[in-house]
């Protein structure tokens, strides 16, 4: 097999670019991807909004040392009058941990929503800071830090968006605990 060699100063150019001249985005299908999927992420929010069988509450939680509590106490009490209560321990330890991460890391108030389909419980915490939580691995000394590792084992899924006004950090749950026969 031989070596390839090129003339001193020639580049190499993807195969689009040599015949027209003008570099060709070698991303071009995954930014379009991107963007199908922002529509379809706004065209679920609709269809929940529209789903009969949906349901949604939110908070406006006060930038307050008592926000994570408060926040513990309406995801409880929601998910008992769901008919979720398995679901309300996890729930309610993902949601004080992501409503602590808004207050120490985020600004202005903070806004809860809890949303459930027939098999999807969704938990959305809203903040006024455009900074996306990190998944780390905490040190042993470290008394924090462990939040989104347990968002990570604990969720079905996760992940967050920036809005305009700052950023939401998402998870999903199992609407209905599903029981072994």
């Amino acid at each position: 097999m031989s070596a390839l060699t090129f003339p001193l100063g020639t580049a190499l150019r993807w195969p689009s670019q040599a015949a027209e001249g003008a570099p060709r985005d070698p991303y071009a299908g995954v930014r379009e991807r991107w963007r199908t999927a922002r529509r379809r992420l706004g065209e679920i929010v609709v269809n929940l909004a529209e789903d009969p069988h949906a349901r949604m509450a939110t908070w406006k939680l006060p930038a307050s040392g008592s926000a994570a509590a408060t926040a513990r106490h309406l995801t409880r009490a929601r998910l008992d009058d769901w008919g979720l209560a398995e679901q309300a321990d996890v729930a309610e330890l993902l949601v004080s941990e992501l409503v602590t991460n808004s207050l120490q890391h985020g600004k202005g108030p903070v806004q809860l929503t809890l949303s459930v389909t027939e098999d999807v419980l969704r938990v959305e915490v809203a903040d006024g800071a455009a900074g996306m939580p990190r998944l780390r691995e905490a040190r042993e000394d470290e008394e924090g830090g462990r939040g989104l590792w347990l968002l990570d084992q604990l969720a079905r899924c996760w992940g967050g968006t920036r809005t305009s006004e700052g950023k939401v950090v998402w998870f999903e749950l199992p609407g209905r605990q599903v029981h072994a026969a």
